[in-house]
């Protein structure tokens, strides 16, 4: 399948609509997590402390990125993602449906390990890796499609603000369980979109494993190869140049910890801390704390097709575009700079409470960091993973992932749970982002060299 040079094809924009699917009910029912965990049993919660709440949460965003790791292996090595994309779709939806019906801890628990299950053999983006055919496209493409990701978390995270305090809510009961339920409803939609619309447009991409496929670039290297170096590398199962771009994917993988623990970390102040150091009250309307999330999502709808044409216009410069180690550590440094107007907003606000429309500003620093580096990951991969490992690198992207959210629960408490003032630990973060930015900076060329 080939793309075309003033665009995407077609096969690129509906399973990038797929993402619209999938992060919709993702984030309705992440989202959900703090608030019916910790509200009274009296309002349809469950009464558990923000401890628990936050472990919750960051154990669904923890194994949503873990057991993606058996996913791979089984797309890159016995079925095609093309087949485990639609399944994994409807396994996650029963998993939110049994969200809908939990009366304790246990049925939280259930529906996490089966939406992680699910996500598992949701495989969309590997597709989208081989769909794209040009290095030069990949950046620009990823970009828009996390353009398209967080149109559904956007919508996700804006509506169930409303639909479970306001249009659901009845008698003093707060509407969570109906909530699990659209966001059960939307992944079995989700599933037929993929399976009556995709499949039209995928032709032979993702019918079979990944080993079983290779780039024109693989193809073109195995052109070259004279017999005797096609005997050894049946015995050597990585090249060298492959052994470094596997190395330089782990690499990048390891700095990503460091992001992403800071970046989810950067949500929970606002549940907590923000919470009761806040004017919720705009226009006299109470804003739904779930509407920070929809900040966030709206800001990369917007900064999703700015980003997109900046990695067109950098790329076409006789240089060439900024690696992703460069980009990644600006990526860190930006979140660093929202930290650190986090501990300017709590000196500023003189022990009153500030108003809420400033985590806008907070929302949008966060934001333009994750721009710098979220979207480009897949793309990176897309770019350099040996086909036979494709899935399983982007698996172990997600495992990066995995380790961050299993972290920033603990990181929470200790920062910001404790006799730590709030101002202190922000501008602590801000300090260790701003040093593995200029680590990552610093070893560009190095890096970059792996994989050249």
């Amino acid at each position: 399948m080939e793309t075309k040079k003033k665009g995407f094809p077609t096969a690129f924009w509906t399973c990038a609509a797929t993402e619209i699917f999938e992060r919709l009910s993702y984030y309705l029912g992440r989202s959900l997590i703090l608030i019916f965990a910790t509200a009274t049993v009296a309002t349809g919660g469950l009464g558990l402390s923000d401890t628990v709440a936050a472990n919750m949460q960051s154990n669904l965003t923890a194994f949503s990125y873990l057991l993606p790791l058996f996913g791979g292996i089984v797309v890159d090595r016995y079925i095609g993602a093309k087949y485990t994309t639609p399944v994994g779709m409807m396994i996650a939806g029963v998993g939110y449906y049994m969200g809908s019906v939990a009366t304790t801890a246990t049925g939280v628990y259930a529906m996490i390990f089966l939406v992680s299950l699910g996500l598992a053999l949701f495989k969309n983006g590997p597709i989208i890796g081989r769909v794209i055919t040009e290095k030069e496209q990949m950046d620009p493409a990823f970009a828009m499609r996390y353009t398209l990701v967080n149109v559904g978390a956007f919508i996700g995270t804006f509506l169930v603000g409303i639909l479970y305090k306001d249009v659901f809510a009845k008698d003093g009961v707060l509407g969570f369980a109906p909530c699990f339920k659209i966001a059960a409803l939307i992944m079995f939609l989700g599933a037929c979109w993929y399976f009556f619309v995709c499949w039209r447009f995928l032709g032979d991409v993702g019918k079979r494993p990944f080993k079983k496929t290779k780039t024109q670039e693989e193809l073109a290297i195995d052109a070259e190869k004279t017999v005797e170096e096609k005997k050894e590398t049946k015995k050597e199962p990585l090249t060298t140049i492959e052994k470094k771009r596997i190395g330089a994917i782990l690499i990048a993988s390891l700095f990503s910890i460091i992001f992403w623990i800071f970046w989810y970390l950067g949500y929970l102040p606002v549940y907590y801390y923000w919470a009761d150091n806040m004017n919720w009250v705009v226009a006299g309307y109470e804003v739904p704390s779930t509407w920070f999330d929809a900040a966030n999502s709206m800001f990369c709808v917007i900064l999703g097709p700015v980003t997109a044409a900046l990695w067109r216009k950098l790329a076409a410069r006789p240089q060439g575009d900024m690696s992703l180690f460069r980009k990644t550590g600006l990526g860190i440094a930006i979140i660093g700079l929202g930290y650190i107007f986090y501990a300017v907003i709590d000196i500023a606000r003189g022990g009153h409470k500030a108003s809420v429309l400033w985590l806008i500003v907070f929302a949008f620093l966060l934001t333009l960091g994750e721009m710098f580096f979220s979207p480009l990951g897949h793309s990176f991969i897309s770019k350099y993973s040996p086909s036979r490992y494709l899935a399983l690198m982007m698996s172990m992207w997600g495992f990066a992932t995995f380790i961050a959210a299993k972290s920033y629960g603990p990181v929470y408490g200790i920062l910001f749970g404790g006799n730590i003032p709030f101002k202190t630990a922000c501008i602590g973060i801000a300090v260790v982002s701003f040093v593995a930015a200029a680590i990552m900076i610093a070893l560009d060329k190095r890096l970059s060299a792996l994989v050249d």
